[in-house]
């Protein structure tokens, strides 16, 4: 039986090309895990990305081409989510839904465009473009980092791609009882590569 109202788990990588994943044909890259989710997933094979991450961004969250949300740039200012856009989350949240943001959310780190302000009730997000610059916590380096959670910077153990799942997760958990929107828009593998040498020497 459908649920009438299905939860939505929406994963969005950075950076990441078509021809990243071995599921795609990749004869390099080991990817397995990612493969696994592609299987048992709804892929968007005709979505088409802005030029940089945050229009990208703008797009998918609104449904609009990214140049008329007013993001049309990752610097200066031209990533910021016009205040009159409404987003996927904002739609989600007045259905009904719980929604949530783990990870990079790049729109804006001061009211009206923050995530808390665009639908999403339950934040952990680093500031800016990518852990580590200047908008970002102070001494931010991809491990046992400070995250933005809607109130405050707080410590979360781990590396960054383990704690936006892992939070994820608590977020899913908490809300069985209700349909929820769990956006997951990692920065890796968006540079810089800052991964444990067991991934990056091979």
């Amino acid at each position: 039986m459908t649920r009438a109202s299905p939860n939505v788990v929406f994963v969005l990588t950075d950076d990441q090309g078509y021809g990243d994943l071995s599921c795609h044909g990749n004869p390099v890259l080991k990817t397995p895990h990612l493969d696994a989710l592609h299987g048992c997933s709804v892929r968007l094979t005709d979505y088409h990305v802005g030029p940089t991450c945050a229009p990208t961004r703008a797009g998918l969250l609104t449904g609009h081409y990214a140049n008329s949300t007013g993001v049309w740039r990752t610097s200066g200012g031209r990533s910021l989510l016009r205040a009159d856009e409404i987003s996927m989350a904002d739609y989600f949240r007045s259905g009904g839904y719980a929604t949530g943001v783990f990870g990079k959310w790049h729109l804006g780190d001061n009211a009206p465009y923050r995530p808390l302000d665009r639908g999403f009730e339950t934040v952990v997000v680093h500031g800016g473009g990518g852990v580590g610059q200047a908008p970002d916590y102070w001494g931010n380096c991809y491990f046992d980092d400070s995250y933005w959670n809607g109130d405050r910077y707080s410590l979360y153990e781990g590396y960054c791609t383990d704690v936006w799942f892992r939070e994820a997760l608590k977020f899913i958990e908490s809300n069985l009882d209700r349909p929820f929107f769990c956006y997951i828009p990692t920065n890796a593998p968006h540079a810089p590569h800052l991964v444990e040498p067991r991934y990056s020497d091979p």
